[in-house]
């Protein structure tokens, strides 16, 4: 498997690559130090830094997105610890590899040689398989790296995770991405053929993935371009990268929680943002629309009672209008929901409400408001005293309706925002109603 710089993941590498290697291969750092945009990891103080300093390394999973350095660092941190290096892919591996691997590492530590057994795509391994690592790794044989794109919590075992420091590796910014450029330059002597605007446009299209844009920089030098390009010919040249997003991984649920959370701050541009950040990465528009309903009701609720059918009337129209017409009607309910006024009333209220339900059983409610059908049922008293509110002046009876073995209960406590203040005022004017009555 391939990483930044290149580098295929083979327990031994040449010193220098061929000549006519990829580019990001003959760019793969050969220290630690010339790793970029890691040195939270790297520098004195990081967790390598130190690891490195002390000569020891414990067992690790580095988790980052793809083309930040992870199998050019577990690479690295063998070198500099003098391990020797067992690479292997979940991707191509199964059982019997990791038994070889772990045979392989038990003849190396006989022979004083301990190993650094570095897995790529670990999250690809089953929980079964992830098991196997523990003894290996909890008596030393290998101290192993695991490399994953993946969000550790979700896709790792719980035991493997205990055993194992999580080191998060970052998506490379512009000035990470910048240097790899400047080193590509350096190396082959052929200054990149684009404006000032065009290089930008380039590095803004890697979407933090160095390996991509070493790709693509070496494209771009090997076409014989005569002129530089400015960015509408580099569009025109390269196929713009799609930014990394799986639908049911973690970049998927980052986004939507994004979203969310931006609806709830109240902030328009920001969720703006996320909502377009996911259809153009290929969401499907029905999910977001459904995120967006959930959110009308746990979110606004009463406060505007308008939200909830601003959202089923987008869901309408994307339906009807299909894309990319429709999108538009997502970006109005969107917007709709980060202008409403904001209220969690009618979600909390179903918390404890069903709360409720569930500890109290099958208490009955009072005999006067059940429905009485048969003769028998009104003899025994369904029914009976039941006030018809039409019928009452104002409308309003202030009957009991709770189980005569339960107290009435609060769950439903309106906001003094956006409708919900009126709310708020017909439930007080009810109450007060009812103490009258009462005669509290």
């Amino acid at each position: 498997m391939s990483d930044l710089f290149g580098g295929l993941a083979g327990a031994s590498s040449p010193a220098e690559p061929r000549a006519d290697a990829p580019l990001a291969d003959r760019l793969r750092p050969r220290t630690l130090d010339d790793v970029v945009g890691q040195d939270h990891l790297t520098g004195a103080d990081g967790a390598i830094g130190r690891m490195v300093a002390a000569g020891r390394l414990s067992s690790m999973i580095l988790w980052g997105p793809p083309g930040t350095g992870k199998t050019t660092l577990a690479r690295l941190l063998a070198e500099a610890v003098d391990m020797r290096f067992a690479p292997i892919s979940a991707v191509f591996s199964g059982v019997a590899d990791l038994k070889a691997a772990f045979a392989a590492a038990r003849d190396a530590a006989r022979a004083g040689q301990r190993t650094l057994l570095f897995v790529d795509e670990i999250h690809r391994f089953n929980r079964a398989q992830q098991d196997g690592f523990l003894p290996y790794v909890e008596d030393g044989t290998v101290t192993l790296v695991g490399a994953t794109t993946e969000n550790p919590s979700f896709a790792l075992n719980a035991a493997l995770l205990s055993r194992a420091q999580v080191l998060i590796l970052r998506r490379l910014d512009e000035t990470a991405l910048d240097t790899l450029i400047f080193r590509a330059e350096v190396l082959t002597g052929a200054p990149l053929p684009l404006t000032d605007d065009a290089r930008a446009a380039l590095v803004a299209s890697a979407d933090g993935d160095g390996r991509f844009l070493l790709n693509q920089v070496e494209t771009l030098q090997g076409i014989g371009l005569t002129e530089p390009l400015d960015p509408a010919g580099l569009a025109a040249l390269l196929h713009r990268r799609m930014p990394v997003y799986d639908k049911d991984r973690d970049g998927h649920y980052n986004l939507i929680s994004a979203l969310h959370k931006a609806l709830r701050g109240s902030d328009p541009q920001a969720a703006l943002y996320y909502l377009a950040r996911m259809l153009v990465a290929g969401e499907e528009p029905l999910y977001v629309l459904r995120r967006l309903v959930r959110f009308a009701s746990e979110d606004v609720g009463l406060a505007d009672p308008q939200a909830l059918i601003q959202c089923l009337a987008a869901k309408d129209a994307y339906e009807f209008l299909g894309s990319p017409e429709g999108e538009l009607a997502i970006v109005q309910a969107c917007l709709y929901l980060a202008t409403a006024p904001k209220s969690n009333a009618a979600y909390k209220a179903q918390k404890a409400a069903f709360a409720s339900a569930k500890q109290t059983g099958s208490l009955m409610p009072p005999a006067n408001i059940l429905n009485a059908p048969t003769k028998l049922m009104k003899e025994i008293g369904y029914g009976k005293g039941y006030s018809y509110d039409h019928d009452v002046e104002g409308g309003f009876s202030g009957d009991n309706y709770w189980p005569e073995e339960m107290a009435p209960q609060t769950f439903y406590a309106p906001t003094e925002r956006g409708f919900e203040k009126r709310i708020a005022e017909r439930i007080a004017w009810w109450d007060e109603r009812r103490r009258d009555l009462r005669g509290d």
